[in-house]
């Protein structure tokens, strides 16, 4: 009785098949990894964008909600980045890019200019968040040279809602605000999710606000985050592994 032997060209093909679905997988794999931090960036593009649409349109507070939104991505995705070594220049280019569109545009037309002085303070904002983002590094590791932009507008932010849109106040605080960023004092790198749990657990408390609590609450909270690393920097946002 003859034995019929498979072809060894049937087997090739299946571990070749094998093979290249092995590389896809980890290309595609390797893909995710380099562009998950970009894709964070993107999502706070995009938020910045859409608040500039809500406060073209009067819809002053859907415009402070997304710049949260904003503030909580752009925490996120220096330390993905960071965590998965898929730092990159492009990533930074693209990290600077939605920084300026959400914490400068965005966050200036909260100001709501209505005259000329107004209009001058909300383009002063603007060019103290292109020169912090621009112009200022520290050349220290970890360490910030001017107040960090983010942290400027999520102040901000929080004045607006919980003052229910003062411009007195609001344009004060601005004034303010752009004094620190210019100032080119040093900022610890706070490292929010990389370091003591009790930072992670501000963070978390903050995603839970955003989606969960009203203005007033989420106004206090987010003054307090902010002005705690605005005012003792070094004694409570010092990066401590």
């Amino acid at each position: 009785m003859w034995m019929v032997s498979p072809p060894s060209g049937i087997f090739h093909h299946f571990k070749k098949l094998f093979l290249s679905e092995q590389a896809g997988r980890a290309q595609a794999l390797e893909f995710v990894r380099k562009n998950v931090a970009n894709a964070l960036s993107m999502a706070n593009l995009i938020m910045g964008l859409s608040s500039i649409l809500c406060s073209l349109n009067g819809q002053y507070h859907c415009a402070c909600w997304l710049l949260l939104i904003g503030f909580l991505l752009d925490l996120a995705d220096g330390a993905v980045a960071r965590q998965l070594n898929a730092c990159s220049a492009l990533g930074a280019k693209l990290d600077d890019f939605a920084d300026f569109t959400s914490f400068g545009l965005a966050t200036a037309l909260l100001l709501q200019a209505h005259g000329i002085l107004d209009g001058l303070l909300a383009i002063v904002y603007v060019l103290a968040v292109f020169s912090r983002l621009c112009f200022f590094s520290s050349g220290i590791p970890f360490m910030y040279r001017g107040l960090p932009c983010p942290y400027a507008s999520s102040l901000l932010t929080g004045t607006y809602l919980l003052t229910g849109g003062n411009l007195v106040v609001l344009r004060i605080v601005a004034m303010i605000m752009i004094l620190f960023m210019v100032d080119q004092g040093f900022y610890p790198h706070d490292k929010v999710l990389e370091s003591q749990l009790w930072k992670k657990m501000v963070y978390a408390g903050g995603i839970l606000m955003v989606l969960f609590s009203s203005y007033s609450i989420v106004s206090l909270y987010y003054l307090v985050w902010s002005s705690t690393y605005i005012f003792f920097p070094v004694a409570l946002w010092s990066c401590k592994v």
